[in-house]
């Protein structure tokens, strides 16, 4: 890959099939300009008579096929204009989002969406609103597991975060063990905030590390969490794996489960941080946290920011397929070089 000045061929060795186009033209205009004739003795008088159109533009086929084949080796290798990477200052939060993927995620309270659904979507619109932070991504069940360190690459984050689905941990709610590794990921930060956002429905079932212990490392550690309860609490419709009695295969019943979201657990561990909890019912609670974070003491972040590159080739692409069309039909139509 070359780059001069934010342009760049994304695959340079496709350059060499413009030889091949060049040879073409090349050989066309030193036919055309070397020329063919026979000589017959008194005809001087028809010196005078140039050689008609057809004649004239009898090599234009090939100089046209000649000149596609130059645009197409150039399109192969990808033309492309962007920015060279820069240093980048910006003011910013060290925040990673720990979101619970347990299978009481699975419940149905917003119908036709679960629980996980709308948890995503809600990360996924925090995310969107902090392009000057690090934000990691952290999921848990009865295990944890980091996603994503903390990036300001909103894309990576997101594509990370779309990737989070429902069994990809063994089951259980180990809201400790979530909070443990999220506050390990943000243990070399030199941020002057430090916060950690808990998406979960709040029923810690698991881990070895109690969601109080947890607390009292993330303030010890000055760390802020803000919990959000997602759920809507109650009989809620289910979604449960059986076996069919009469086929013998696992099918997926949908069922009426009393599942409770535990408000004085995710109220607790926000308290004892100095953060705050929210429901993740409510959307105007949710610009509440927004606001929130702006008013926290912001430190100065160092990265290397690049631009994405813009493809160039397909115009290139059109004008090479315009000239082999053009040569077609002017080959087709007689207008050709007779052999030597």
């Amino acid at each position: 890959m070359t780059e001069l000045a934010g342009f760049r061929f994304q695959e340079p060795w496709f350059l060499l099939t413009t030889l091949a186009g060049v040879a073409v033209v090349v050989a066309t205009l030193l036919r055309e300009r070397s020329g063919r004739a026979i000589v017959f003795p008194g005809l001087s008088a028809l010196r005078q008579v140039g050689p008609s159109w057809r004649v004239r533009i009898r090599h234009l086929p090939v100089f046209l096929a000649g000149l596609a084949l130059i645009l197409a080796g150039v399109a192969l290798a990808r033309p492309q204009r962007g920015s060279v990477k820069q240093n980048v200052s910006t003011q910013g939060v060290d925040i990673i989002v720990a979101l619970d993927v347990s299978g009481s995620m699975s419940a149905e309270d917003f119908q036709p969406r679960n629980r996980l659904v709308v948890a995503k979507q809600v990360v996924s619109d925090f995310v969107s609103r902090r392009p000057s932070d690090r934000i990691g991504l952290v999921v848990f069940a009865s295990k944890s597991l980091t996603k994503s360190p903390p990036t300001t690459d909103t894309g990576l984050l997101l594509r990370q975060l779309d990737d989070v689905h429902l069994d990809m941990l063994p089951d259980g709610t180990a809201i400790g063990s979530g909070l443990a590794t999220a506050l390990t990921r943000l243990r070399h930060s030199k941020a002057k905030s430090r916060v950690i956002v808990l998406v979960t429905d709040g029923g810690n079932n698991a881990g070895e590390i109690d969601p109080a212990t947890a607390a009292d490392m993330a303030k010890a550690m000055g760390v802020r969490v803000y919990t959000i309860g997602v759920g809507r609490g109650g009989r809620v419709p289910v979604p449960v794996k059986a076996r069919d009695p009469f086929t013998g295969r696992t099918v997926t019943r949908t069922v009426l489960t009393e599942v409770v979201v535990d408000e004085g657990l995710l109220k607790r561990i926000a308290a004892r941080t100095n953060g705050e909890f929210f429901r993740a019912t409510d959307s105007a609670s949710l610009r509440i946290i927004f606001d929130r974070i702006d008013k926290l003491e912001k430190s100065e972040i160092k990265l290397v920011a690049y631009k994405r590159y813009r493809e160039l080739f397909h115009p290139l692409l059109v004008i090479s397929a315009l000239l082999l069309v053009g040569a077609g039909a002017l080959w087709t139509s007689g207008l050709r070089v007779a052999p030597a």
